[in-house]
């Protein structure tokens, strides 16, 4: 798939894998992000090489992190958005969703997927509700995975 880049102002965001901070990607996920701490280095470098990777960056510090699951056909799931605590504030997030979401191989797709308890109000601006039926949604969690 081809390197998508895109700028605004002092920032910038990329899928380019070469340019992500896996160890702040990393240090984010399993100390700060609530949804994955104490996840191995290892799970994370691996869930990367198997994703579409938007990281968003200034002065060529990485400051964000999203990534998809997809089979560019037909579903995505979004998950480990973040903008780092200093960096909010400035719109990033809602950019960040825009250009997700606007990637060209993410088009046409039958349903996007994530999940969230911290930012509701910002998945809703780009389409995103909860789950009108839910008795239709099954999932196998160990909430415990990490530990091991």
């Amino acid at each position: 798939m081809k390197i998508f880049e895109e700028n605004k102002n002092e920032f910038l965001i990329s899928t380019d894998k070469n340019k992500l901070d896996i160890s702040m990607i990393h240090d984010f996920l399993t100390n700060e992000s609530g949804w994955s701490d104490g996840i191995p280095l290892e799970r994370v470098k691996k869930s990367i090489d198997n994703s579409l990777n938007f990281g968003i960056y200034i002065q060529g510090k990485q400051i964000g992190f999203a990534r998809i699951i997809s089979d560019f056909s037909t579903i995505a799931y979004l998950g480990d958005v973040f903008i780092q605590n200093e960096y909010r504030g400035f719109g990033l997030s809602k950019w960040l969703m825009e250009v997700i979401t606007g990637h060209e191989e993410l088009q046409g797709l039958r349903r996007w997927i994530l999940l969230t308890d911290t930012a509701e109000w910002l998945y809703e601006k780009y389409g995103f509700n909860k789950l009108p039926n839910p008795e239709v949604y099954m999932e196998k969690f160990n909430p415990n995975v990490y530990a091991n």
